[in-house]
């Protein structure tokens, strides 16, 4: 291991010093998740040295303190460097005998040294102690087959822009996703990952190599990274369909002139492919044969959560009258927030939706009798794993096929309510949502269009929806038909799916008011249209 020129053991004194520098560092990092709320403080609970060739390097887990009373735990790699100071850097001054001495960190995760080191913890099983844990590397009994030559010849690179994870691809052949912020409990992602890849045949889903973990001394277990195969792919889902929607929307700027608008009739239409109109056709054709495979590719993922009847993690649950209530609660929760926001921001929305906004904000009531009349029926079906935040930007497209990825569920949820088992309608509703979300993007985008013009191109939007959802649901039943995890008749079916719906528009809804106002309209929209407003 490289040497730091100081022990590696830090005393109080500078886990203070270093710990009064993070905050400032965190509300600097694009990954960083907590820079909405305010920090009372961050305190360095551990330091891991970790074995590298030049430069040195540390890991450092730190427990984030915020004025509302919460915590949160993150890893944050860094080495030492000797260059110029940038932004992203924490510079570390602390006594160290008779004289002083001065430490300057930069992201680890930025570092090729370092990101070799961390997949040689896995490929080596090895172990590495703290000061008040330790940092371990395990794989799985797909890693053999899956890294067949030795990590250090795999050149690492980091992937795009900074998110709340930073995924590192390794020469083309493995990919590792590594945890910025750390929980204790059972990774959904891990343990859907593993479950997929050693108990079932699905090759939708990129196998599981490995995986980074955390161990606190007093037995407290985070995942820390996971390790996968790496499947070369064109972007992601939504990308792929807005590429096909410009076509789409080209034609229909280029033929569709005469009457504006998309007539009732196509309108209408939009429940039937066989009414696409001659000028759409070719565009909208070949986006209906990938919502096909990808409505197939989504029964697979569900059929294989579903398909083992000893694991008391992934056996099928019947719905019972306490899970249904637990629904409704959460249901119930999320209708007070979203409306009172409503009601809150209504006068800062785009002119175009007040209308629809008015006419919503009235209807809390309502909504929430028609969540509880449906839960309080029984649903005659069970309960299984699911994604759990499932939509066009966590499934890649590859040359011909889909592959989906990102099993941990909603970041908003705790780690055992992603565990949660639910309907995989409540996947299925996610995708479809997804659908009317790209349909709607192109209108809403930097490119945005107002008034008459966004009324007109917003029946073309409805219909493509209605076109690619058709087939997507056509697909998925009738590849999942007579699965346990789906209600035993289409009535039921079809109402457990509506409520679902709902639920995701007016989460939606809600997310919108705070982060994109002007986009309010895609789950306004989307809410009318379950309410039939």
């Amino acid at each position: 291991m490289a040497d730091f020129g100081v022990s590696t053991r830090m005393d109080a004194n500078r886990y203070e010093a270093l710990a009064s520098q993070l905050p400032d560092y965190l509300m600097k990092q694009r990954w960083f998740g907590g820079k909405a709320r305010p920090i009372t403080s961050v305190e360095v609970v551990d330091m891991i040295a970790v074995p590298t060739t030049e430069p040195a390097a540390l890991m450092f887990v730190a427990t984030v303190h915020y004025a509302d009373g919460n915590d949160e735990f993150y890893a944050i790699p860094l080495v030492a460097v000797d260059d110029s100071p940038s932004e992203s850097e924490v510079t570390l001054t602390a006594p160290a005998g008779t004289g002083g001495w001065t430490l300057r960190l930069r992201d680890g995760l930025k570092n090729p040294a370092f990101l070799t080191a961390l997949l040689q913890l896995i490929e080596n099983g090895a172990v590495i102690p703290g000061e008040s844990g330790e940092l371990r590397g395990v794989q799985t009994t797909a890693y053999t087959r899956l890294s067949q030559q030795p990590v250090a010849t795999l050149k690492p690179k980091p992937v795009g822009a900074e998110q709340s994870n930073t995924s590192i691809i390794y020469g083309d052949r493995l990919i590792l996703k590594f945890f910025r912020r750390i929980q204790e409990g059972l990774n959904p992602d891990l343990e859907i990952g593993q479950f997929l890849t050693e108990k079932t045949s699905l090759k939708s889903v990129p196998p599981l190599a490995g995986t980074l973990e955390y161990q606190s001394r007093d037995g407290k277990s985070m995942a820390q990274g996971m390790l996968q195969k790496f499947v070369p792919n064109q972007g992601d889902a939504w990308s792929f369909t807005l590429r096909s929607l410009a076509n789409y929307y080209d034609a229909v700027r280029r033929t569709a002139t005469i009457d504006g608008g998309a007539s009732a009739a196509v309108i209408e239409s939009g429940k039937q492919a066989q009414g696409i109109p001659d000028f759409a056709r070719s565009s909208v054709e070949t986006y209906l044969a990938a919502a096909e495979l990808l409505g197939l590719r989504t029964a697979e993922m569900h059929l294989a959560l579903a398909s083992d009847q000893t694991d008391p993690a992934f056996k099928p649950e019947p719905f019972t009258m306490e899970s249904q209530q637990s629904l409704e609660q959460s249901v119930s929760g999320l209708l007070v927030r979203v409306f009172s926001l409503l009601r809150d921001k209504m006068k800062y929305l785009p002119t175009e939706w007040h209308e629809k906004a008015e006419k919503l904000a009235v209807r809390e009531s309502e909504i929430a009798a028609r969540f509880n009349t449906a839960l309080r029926e029984p649903i005659r079906a069970m309960r299984t794993r699911i994604h759990g935040d499932y939509h066009l930007g966590q499934v890649l497209r590859t040359e011909t096929d889909f592959v989906i990825i990102d099993f941990e569920g909603e970041p908003a949820r705790s780690i055992e309510e992603r565990r949660t088992k639910r309907s995989p309608l409540q996947d299925v509703a996610g995708m479809l949502r997804s659908f009317h979300y790209a349909a709607f993007a192109p209108l809403l985008g930097e490119d945005r269009i107002q008034g008459v013009d966004l009324a007109r191109m917003s029946e073309w939007a409805e219909a493509w929806n209605g076109w690619v959802s058709e087939r997507f649901l056509e697909k998925y039943f009738a590849t999942a038909k007579g699965a346990s995890y789906l209600p035993q008749s289409k009535e039921e079916t079809q109402t457990v799916l509506n409520l679902h719906l709902l639920e995701k528009a007016i989460y939606e809804l809600g997310y919108e008011l705070n982060n994109r106002p002007t986009w309010v309209g895609i789950p306004l929209q989307g809410i009318a249209k379950q309410l039939e407003m």
